[in-house]
Formats: C-alpha cells, sequence, structure tokens
C-alpha cells in the first residue's frame, strides 16, 4: 500500500471498515483470495462513495470471474423493496490490457485516452457502461447500467435471489426452443448494428444469458463493443456471426452467415 500521512491513513481505514461492513456476506476462502486480488485502496475508496451515494447497500458474494473482471452481487434499498444490482470490478494489476488495446484504438470516443494500463482499464469501464447505455435506449434486452466510476461498473442483476440467469451454453434445448432463440439473437445482432450504432464483437454461447421462465435472451459483456465505423467492426461481426452459426449448427440448423451479414449492415 503505498505511504499516507496520519489523516488519509484514518480516512482509508474508515473506508476498508465501511467495505468491510458492506462485504459482511462474503465468507469462503475463494472470495477472501479475491479481496486481495480486487480490492486495493483506490478500489476500496470508489466503493466507499458509491455506497455513500446511495447506489449500494450491500455487497455480497463473487458471481464470476472473467479474464478481465470480476462480478459481484450487491443489493440497493428502494424504500421497502431490494433491489438486486451486479457489481463488475476490473482487475486493474493483472487485466490484459494490451487486448484491450485493440477496441479502443479506432473508437472516436476514447481517441485521446493514454495508452497507459490504468487509464486504458479505466476507459474501457466507461466504454461498457455507454455500450450498455446505447443498447439499452436501443431498446435492446442488455443489463440497465447505473453508473461507472473508475474501475467499477454497476448494472442491473440478470438474476433472481442471488442466482444470475445461466450461460446459453449450459442449457439442453429442443430444435424448437433453439430455432426461437436463435430468432431473437439474430434479431438482436441486426438491431444493435442498425439502431444502436454497435458491433457486439465477443457474441457467444458465453455472452447470452437465458431466463430459465421465459428463455429470453440477455447479452451481456459489451467492454469490446465497438461502433460500427470501427475500423475492424465488420470482421468483428462476421466473427459474432460465426461465433452464432456455430452454436446452432449444434442443433440441426444451417445459417446463411453472408446472408445475415448482409442484412445486418444493410443501409
Amino acid at each position: 500500500m503505498m505511504d499516507l500521512d496520519p489523516a488519509s491513513f484514518k480516512k482509508v481505514k474508515k473506508f476498508d471498515a465501511k467495505i468491510d461492513e458492506l462485504r459482511k456476506k462474503i465468507k469462503d476462502s475463494a472470495d477472501l483470495k479475491v479481496k486481495d486480488e480486487v480490492f486495493d485502496t483506490a478500489t476500496l475508496m470508489a466503493l466507499y462513495k458509491l455506497s455513500s451515494k446511495g447506489y449500494l447497500d450491500a455487497l455480497g458474494g463473487n458471481i464470476s470471474t472473467g479474464k478481465e473482471a470480476n462480478i459481484f452481487h450487491a443489493i440497493k434499498n428502494d424504500d421497502d423493496m431490494q433491489q438486486e444490482l451486479a457489481i463488475k470490478i476490473y482487475r486493474i494489476t493483472n487485466s490484459n490490457f494490451k487486448a484491450m488495446q485493440d477496441y479502443l484504438i479506432g473508437d472516436v470516443r476514447f481517441r485521446n485516452v493514454r495508452h497507459t494500463k490504468k487509464d486504458i482499464i479505466l476507459a474501457w469501464t466507461l466504454k461498457e457502461f455507454r455500450n450498455l447505455s446505447r443498447a439499452k435506449e436501443a431498446g435492446l434486452p442488455v443489463p440497465s447500467p447505473l453508473i461507472a466510476k473508475r474501475n467499477i461498473l454497476i448494472m442491473e442483476f440478470m438474476g433472481k435471489d442471488n442466482q444470475a440467469f445461466p450461460q446459453m451454453r449450459e442449457y439442453n434445448l429442443d430444435n424448437e426452443q433453439a430455432a426461437c432463440i436463435y430468432d431473437r439473437i439474430k434479431d438482436f445482432i441486426i438491431r444493435l448494428y442498425q439502431d444502436a450504432g454497435l458491433v457486439h464483437s465477443d457474441l457467444s454461447e458465453y455472452n447470452i444469458l437465458l431466463d430459465p421462465n421465459s428463455l429470453n435472451p440477455v447479452f451481456i459483456d459489451m467492454g469490446q463493443s465497438v461502433t460500427y465505423d470501427h475500423l475492424n467492426a465488420v470482421e468483428f461481426l462476421v466473427r459474432d456471426i460465426t461465433n452464432i452459426a456455430r452454436f446452432f449448427s449444434g442443433y440441426g440448423m444451417d445459417i446463411d452467415t453472408k446472408e445475415l451479414l448482409e442484412e445486418t449492415i444493410r443501409t
């Protein structure tokens, strides 16, 4: 930890105590290991400030651990109701910021970002917030973003009672269900491009959740999404379409990827 004067150290200790209170649901050793990897002093400070402004009241356990970020369950109390939230914290110490640059370079929204590890990750967090906002404004089924601060993104929790919706890959669908879900994914790809001006750029069975009750898809992990005028937008779009076609080929579906590409980029 950086050297702090006595007043600053006392303030940080207050932040730590508050976060320990917020994190009272975290019990097992795996989550304690996560604590050391994710919750540095600056992240603790940012979480405390978000809590003090009413964005969350209790921070629970680790929902998932990705290559670049950890996602935690959280609670926000609204009058007599509790709202479940997902808090995504990008790890500054061990994220692959070099890979992130491929999606930032060429995005006019972030052309002035300095190419340091910290600045890229902070820009990436804001980028995911903006991408989710654009998709949500277009009426697409993505988590509603609440706020992005530093390396923290707070958004709607896609699940119920601390249980996130399963990934699409986890389901054993019948052919009729698969065909219906594909139609919704196809609609998402087209509308994301045409109405939100974005390409997901990492679309696969891992980044699509299915509501167990309705089997309606929800699309997540949009940090890498690029605007349609990005230098590599078409390349990323082809990859998304190819991934989806590969997955649904396992259900006997022969998807014309070229036709879907042309339908998507048609103006």
